[in-house]
């Protein structure tokens, strides 16, 4: 974990504060309860706070660990390709990002509630994407590695779907998330774009 700190210390503690909210969280509903995000109050300019705070809060113990794990795999190498302060902006940004749609969605249903680090988690998967397109991922429960930019067509392809049908899940949050990542990528780095096509460029 030192070693991790050393190399990129901004995802280092946002994994750490995250994890500590989350479990804090679990056994205090008063804190749960505040810091999710309710698109109702927000829309009427209420509790701004939680675009926030409803990423450093999950509903359970899978959903923590799952977000986590993600987190895990591509954060620290993505602060060492995009720098320290660059990665801080890019997680910051994408959590409050990623929400707008389902603001937009539920902004008069008054009983809808959404938390979870998943629209910035994300974001860091698809601005890795960009400096690492052909590294192989695999989609769970399929024990198939497939290049990591036909995971992301296909990531972006399942969520505009899944967002259409009702579910407990934040579809909508997925897709404008890894969205929002390449974006701010690209405005951070703009070489990034050049890289990527020579990457993919080297396929054919």
């Amino acid at each position: 974990m030192q070693q991790l700190f050393n190399e990129a210390p901004v995802a280092s503690i946002i994994f750490l504060f995250t994890i500590i909210t989350s479990l804090y969280a679990f056994y205090n509903h008063n804190v749960h309860g505040k810091f999710m995000l309710h698109p109702y109050s927000v829309n009427r300019g209420k509790h701004l706070y939680t675009l926030i705070t409803s990423g450093l809060i999950h509903a359970d113990w899978g959903h923590l660990f799952m977000n986590m794990l993600s987190y895990y795999f591509f954060a620290f190498s993505l602060e060492t390709f995009i720098g320290h302060w660059q990665f801080g902006v890019l997680y910051v940004a994408s959590l409050a990002l990623s929400d707008v749609t389902t603001i937009l969605k539920h902004k008069d249903n008054y009983y809808y509630h959404s938390l979870g680090a998943s629209g910035a988690v994300s974001a860091v998967v698809f601005s890795f994407i960009l400096y690492q397109p052909l590294t192989s991922m695999m989609i769970f429960p399929l024990p198939i590695p497939i290049p990591a930019v036909l995971f992301g067509i296909l990531y972006l392809v399942y969520s505009a779907y899944a967002s259409r049908h009702s579910s407990y899940i934040n579809h909508d949050a997925h897709f404008l998330g890894a969205i929002t990542g390449v974006v701010i990528t690209v405005i951070l780095h703009p070489d990034v774009v050049p890289y990527f096509i020579h990457q993919l460029a080297t396929v054919f």
